[in-house]
């Protein structure tokens, strides 16, 4: 029998090999969560055949189900499959490093920005966020609320967290369109994908405990961060709750840190969302913005140790679940009650990006009638001329920076 061993006998030899295969796809997976996955079908499957087509889809439908960051945790499962739960970690730091460090470097600098100048960089990066996140969004709503019904789920989520902000608004939004889903978007029992030994491999205690340290720590965080008035526990608590409670990927967690961090004061609305237009620039996936918001805020420590803070934070939810949920996949994925709630969580979440879109990045960022003009062009350069998002986001910061002191 061709198989992997256990994670418990996976060797540093074979951790030390994902952690440099991911630092690679870290370094150049440029263009957000689906290019991700494209660029490890491509390497994991194709060139180094470390799992079969069928085994790769069924941990990408699995990355899909779980709320967190859907390419980074497929890129764990991949690693945990490879060198067990030294090959999940390596794989998740090799991936992260690159783009956690630029994010952190960069909250160094944006207080210092100042200026007509800085001003107009960060402005740029705003619009080019509002045209990243458009561009997504458009794409979200081909696939995930097609039909009237996953149509009406959007709009209604969308329409919910315009007149109702704040993170309670928006988890009341996703258990809504998750029971929608599951009362109307029920299918008949379908052919799921087969069977994966690899699935089976993580100890039923392991997948327990990794369940159970999950909701433990999405309840207690806020009571020990305010029992001890620690900020540091705080700011994990927020970027936890993040990670935990975030479905559709990098763009979505956009509004519930914004209703967290800036309404709490800890950061000034424009340079969270000038922090946001600089991570679509980088390759890596998009939650490593968390660095940059732990790094640039002053509520806590900051620097260097709140952006470790705040990454660790909100990427040990995404862990958690991989450990707790690969074991119970392959009996979760055939139920039809689950990929119907499913299918409601990923029509809502459509819904929540569009408020987002609306307050605060076109809110914010369009301020003048040329903000929308070239909020359009670095949307058609990005839709339909497919230029890479780096390239338009450094284009927009460099316009910006240029014609800061026009009237126009």
């Amino acid at each position: 029998m061709n198989e992997t061993p256990p994670p418990s006998r996976a060797g540093t030899e074979s951790a030390w090999e994902v952690f440099r295969a991911f630092l690679v796809q870290g370094l150049t997976a440029f263009g957000g969560p689906v290019a991700h996955i494209g660029y490890f079908r491509r390497e994991f499957v194709e060139r180094r055949a470390w799992l079969s087509e069928a085994a790769f889809a069924d941990l990408l439908a699995l990355a899909q189900f779980l709320p967190g960051p859907a390419s980074s945790q497929l890129g764990m499962a991949i690693g945990l499959r490879r060198a067990g739960y030294a090959g999940l970690l390596a794989a998740w730091l090799g991936f992260t490093l690159p783009a956690a460090a630029a994010m952190i470097a960069l909250g160094y600098v944006t207080p210092h920005l100042d200026g007509v100048w800085g001003e107009g960089v960060l402005h740029g990066l705003q619009i080019a966020a509002a045209a990243v996140v458009l561009n997504a969004l458009v794409a979200m709503a081909r696939t995930l609320a097609v039909g009237p019904i996953r149509a009406g789920i959007a709009i209604g989520g969308g329409l919910g967290l315009i007149f109702a902000h704040g993170p309670v608004a928006q988890i009341l939004v996703l258990l809504a369109g998750a029971a929608f889903g599951a009362a109307f978007l029920r299918e008949p029992q379908g052919n799921s994908a087969p069977d994966d030994p690899a699935t089976h491999r993580v100890p039923l205690e392991v997948s327990t405990g990794a369940l159970a340290v999950f909701a433990l720590l999405l309840g207690l965080l806020p009571f020990l961060a305010a029992l001890l008035n620690s900020p540091s526990l705080g700011l994990a608590s927020v970027f936890y709750r993040a990670g935990a409670l975030v479905f559709g990927g990098g763009h979505v967690v956009l509004p519930m840190l914004q209703s967290e961090v800036v309404s709490r004061g800890w950061l000034n609305l424009d340079d969270f969302l000038g922090g946001y237009g600089a991570v679509q620039a980088l390759p890596g996936p998009l939650f490593s913005f968390a660095g940059f918001v732990g790094a640039a805020q002053e509520v806590a420590p900051g620097g260097w140790r709140g952006g470790l803070v705040a990454l660790s934070a909100i990427f040990l939810p995404g862990l958690l679940l991989v450990l707790g949920v690969l074991p119970l996949w392959d009996r979760l994925k055939g139920q039809p009650l689950a990929r119907a709630a499913m299918a409601g969580l990923n029509a809502v979440v459509v819904g929540v990006l569009a408020a987002a879109l609306w307050n605060p990045l076109l809110m914010t960022a369009v301020r003048k009638p040329s903000d929308w003009l070239l909020a359009a062009g670095a949307f058609v350069f990005l839709s339909v001329a497919k230029l890479p998002p780096w390239l338009v986001v450094l284009g927009s910061a460099a316009i910006f920076g240029l014609l800061a002191k026009s009237p126009i």
